[in-house]
């Protein structure tokens, strides 16, 4: 009888490993799901990085290189969650603006809530970040749910349009805008799809702007060998901006995460 046991047990490991959802398997919640990232020392009251996927991708494939290292590394719970279906495809989108199909800010919110209960998050740690679609699906955050949020990092994308603009951020930011001189994909004027627009980082970074009270022009300009950075801070009655280009086109420079990192830490 014991042996009909421990066999009938040994039959059931394979389902029960296959049912833990991580980087590789995506966590089902109502709405969609997510994949997610904890460090191998996981600890109490962690930092989290929630990363979006850029257009035509999915959560599980951001796991790599510097997201990996830099943030799971240094003991960041990293959170992808993943954007809706392409008709015939198998990655996924992010609308970013008004009339898609999925109200995207609710479901990263219960995204959240779900990973905490998986994983201690400091809720006063919770970063937001992505590229391209997923860029632009940072700045929907900073303007529909700013308080959430520690701070934020958009590579390759601005706020798209149509979006109501009036109460937007919804409250002080800090934001780190990376964009590539060369970025004709999404370039700083964004360009015009069918029935919306990419939007302008111009126009994004000005609303940041106003939500912190800074002045037009930047406090400080540095450039550095890869990165020239503008920021406001001094300026600015909360928050803060940084925006830094690079000589690349459509892409993640290399870099980027530690640029990010130091600008979640402060540092």
């Amino acid at each position: 009888m014991r042996y009909i046991i421990a066999l009938f047990a040994l039959f059931a490991l394979p389902a029960v490993a296959q049912s833990a959802c991580g980087a590789d398997a995506p966590c089902e919640i109502d709405g969609g799901s997510y994949h997610m990232l904890v460090p191998e020392n996981a600890q109490e009251n962690m930092p989290a990085l929630v990363f979006y996927h850029g257009h035509n991708a999915t959560g599980g494939m951001i796991f790599r290189g510097g997201i990996r290292s830099e943030f799971a590394g240094a003991g960041y719970v990293v959170i992808a969650p993943n954007g809706t279906p392409i008709q015939g495809r198998r990655t996924l989108r992010w609308a970013g603006r008004e009339g898609g199909t999925r109200d995207d800010v609710a479901f990263t919110l219960d995204v959240i809530a779900d990973a905490r209960t998986k994983a201690s998050i400091d809720p006063e740690r919770i970063y937001v970040a992505g590229f391209s679609a997923g860029g632009s699906m940072a700045w929907l955050m900073a303007c529909k749910a700013a308080d959430e949020f520690a701070a934020f990092v958009s590579i390759s994308g601005a706020l798209r349009q149509p979006n109501d603009t009036a109460d937007c951020p919804s409250g002080p930011v800090k934001f780190l805008q990376i964009h590539g001189f060369g970025d004709n994909q999404v370039p700083f004027e964004g360009r015009a799809i069918r029935d919306w627009h990419q939007g302008s980082l111009w126009d994004s970074l000005a609303l940041a702007r106003r939500a912190n009270q800074c002045r037009s022009h930047p406090d400080t300009i540095a450039i550095g060998a890869q990165f020239r950075c503008r920021d406001w801070n001094d300026s600015c009655e909360a928050g803060a901006i940084r925006f830094c280009e690079h000589d690349g086109g459509h892409g993640m420079p290399r870099g980027w995460t530690t640029l990010a990192r130091d600008w979640f830490e402060g540092r």
